[in-house]
């Protein structure tokens, strides 16, 4: 555990709190992408599947629990409980366009070709695109809500956080992870418009908009 792993889970906590908030207090789910949701769920289900076999501690495991919890309660909110205020008609990305790659990709380059290690990377490149739908939609419909822009912001945080946090082990540790470091600059790289239009638009007050 370093500062950047521990503000990056922070990040990462926040953005989930700001989401649910959004969806809950407001009982809409208007602006935020169900489909983007459904894959975040499945990073965490397949990430986490040693969740009770593999006790690391007790911060770990509760961390691993918010996430497959959040990411489920997130779904079931959006397609279950306020689904007649789910944007079925600007939420259009084909995920099928992300599973499959993501599938075939850890099948060939994975650290060891055992089904717990190949889910676990499938996860890690699943969760370096799980955002397009989202960024997508936003894009579709021309501006997202406030609290929406700062759910993005925090999520994208989250991820530029923990290539600080690569680099720290690196020099600190001599550890390091090529798969992960890659997906986290693909998934760092995607936000970076986002990043840019948030701290020009919305930190000054106005409605976040994405080129369609």
């Amino acid at each position: 555990m370093n500062i950047f792993r521990l503000a990056g889970d922070l990040s990462h906590l926040l953005a989930i709190i700001l989401l649910l908030l959004k969806i809950w207090t407001t009982r809409s789910c208007a602006g935020v992408s169900g489909k983007s949701q459904i894959l975040f769920a499945i990073v965490y289900v397949t990430r986490y599947l040693d969740l009770f076999s593999n006790f690391v501690s007790l911060y770990n495991t509760v961390m691993k629990i918010v996430f497959v919890g959040s990411s489920l309660g997130t779904v079931y909110l959006m397609y279950m409980k306020f689904k007649a205020t789910y944007d079925h008609n600007h939420d259009t990305f084909r995920i099928e366009f992300l599973l499959l790659p993501v599938a075939g990709l850890s099948l060939l380059i994975n650290h060891d070709f055992s089904v717990l290690e190949i889910l676990w990377t499938f996860s890690i490149y699943l969760e370096s695109v799980a955002i397009l739908p989202q960024l997508f939609m936003v894009s579709k419909t021309g501006e997202a809500e406030s609290i929406t822009s700062h759910y993005l912001f925090a999520l994208g945080s989250y991820r530029a956080l923990y290539l600080l946090n690569w680099v720290y082990r690196y020099y600190f540790e001599g550890f390091w992870d090529p798969i992960a470091i890659v997906a986290g600059v693909v998934q760092t790289v995607l936000y970076c418009d986002f990043f840019y239009l948030y701290v020009t638009k919305v930190l000054k007050g106005k409605k976040l908009s994405l080129p369609a």
